[in-house]
């Protein structure tokens, strides 16, 4: 059975989609974006801030979940230049200190509200 993740403390979904769904021991986070969850404001002044704000929200629906950040076992990352990738590199490698999880980084043309940066995730039990 899947559960659906919904939770305060994470942007809501900008079109049709869950912010994370459970199912029995493997958590799916969707894309997390630049939004500050209690202003609504995108945080997008600096690449660090932005990936920080990222990060932030896919901690939140991680633990939320019942889960870890050390349970995060593949992350994708979206990026509008991949000259942002060292900035960013540094505030996810803050997240991941020790084994870090799987990932790719890809460079694309857009992203939604035309931020800078949107990673998601993969957690498992």
């Amino acid at each position: 059975m899947k559960k659906v993740i919904t939770i305060p403390n994470a942007p809501a979904p900008i079109g049709p989609y869950s912010q994370a769904i459970l199912k029995n021991d493997t958590l799916y986070v969707s894309g997390q974006i630049p939004l500050d969850p209690k202003t609504g404001e995108l945080q997008i002044e600096t690449i660090q801030q932005a990936a920080k704000q990222v990060m932030e929200n896919v901690k939140a629906l991680v633990e939320t979940s019942g889960l870890k950040m050390t349970d995060v076992v593949k992350c994708s990352i979206f990026l509008k230049s991949m000259s942002d990738f060292a900035e960013v590199n540094e505030v996810y490698a803050s997240y991941f200190q020790v084994d870090p999880p799987a990932r790719e980084t890809v460079e694309v043309s857009k992203l939604p509200l035309d931020v800078p940066v949107e990673i998601s995730c993969i957690a498992i039990r």
